[in-house]
C-alpha cells in the first residue's frame, strides 16, 4: 500500500449528506472484476442518467476536477452496507482523502486498509472548507500534522491514531503487528523465564498411557 503523508492536488466539493456505499458503487456493479477498475463507476447513478450521459453540473463531471485527489462532503459519508468495493471505487478514481464531519465506521476502517484517508472535521468548519475548495479547486493535506487547507482556509482534522499510523507507513494489519516485533520477542523471552512450565521441552514427562 502506498504511504500517505502529504497531498497537494486537485480537490472537489460534494456538498451532500449521507452519501452511502450503494451510491458510491451501486450493487449491480459488484460483479465487475476489480482488475477492470472501479473508478469510472464511482457515484455512477449520481453522475450519469439512464441514457448513460453525464449530468451537467455534477461536481465530478466538471473537467476542472479531473485528477482529483481530495473529496470534501458533509456528514455520514460511507454509511450503509459494509461493501469494501465502495472504497475501491474512490481509490481507483484517484481519491486519496475524503473529508466529512462523520463516516460510517466500517467504511472508515476499509478506507485505512486501502490507503484512503477519512478525515473528520467539525460541522462549522466543513462549510468553510467546501466554499474554499469550490473557489480554489485545490487542497493541501498533511497527515503528520493532521491539517488540511484550501485557499486561505486551514483547519485541523481528526482520525483514529492506529489508522493514521497505518496510512503514513503504508501498512496493512500484519505489517502494523510486525512493527512491534522487538517488543513481542522480548515479552516471549521474559515469559519463558517467568513461567518455564508453560514451555514444551525435551525433558517433558511422557504422557500417561491410556487406562486399560
Amino acid at each position: 500500500m502506498q504511504p500517505l503523508v502529504k497531498l497537494d492536488g486537485v480537490a472537489v466539493a460534494l456538498p451532500l449528506d449521507n452519501v452511502d456505499t450503494d451510491q458510491l458503487l451501486p450493487a449491480r456493479f459488484l460483479k465487475v472484476p476489480r482488475s477492470q477498475g472501479y473508478g469510472p463507476l464511482l457515484l455512477h447513478d449520481l453522475r450519469f442518467g439512464a441514457d448513460g450521459q453525464p449530468h451537467t453540473g455534477f461536481p465530478l463531471n466538471d473537467p476542472a476536477c479531473a485528477g482529483a485527489q481530495v473529496l470534501v462532503a458533509r456528514r455520514a459519508f460511507g454509511v450503509g452496507s459494509s461493501r469494501e468495493a465502495a472504497v475501491y471505487a474512490l481509490v481507483d478514481f484517484g481519491i486519496r482523502c475524503v473529508v466529512a464531519t462523520s463516516f460510517g465506521d466500517i467504511f472508515a476502517g476499509n478506507a485505512a486498509n486501502n490507503g484512503l484517508l477519512a478525515a473528520v472535521v467539525g460541522e462549522e468548519e466543513i462549510e468553510g472548507l467546501l466554499a474554499a475548495v469550490e473557489k480554489d479547486g485545490r487542497a493541501r493535506v498533511d497527515l503528520e500534522a493532521c491539517t488540511i487547507s484550501a485557499g486561505e482556509n486551514s483547519l485541523s482534522f481528526s482520525i483514529d491514531p492506529v489508522r493514521r499510523i497505518k496510512l503514513i507507513n503504508g501498512w496493512d494489519d500484519l505489517q502494523l503487528t510486525m512493527s512491534y516485533k522487538d517488543a513481542i520477542d522480548a515479552f516471549v523471552a521474559g515469559d519463558r523465564l517467568r513461567r518455564p512450565w508453560t514451555q514444551p521441552g525435551r525433558d517433558a514427562p511422557a504422557p500417561m498411557p491410556p487406562a486399560p
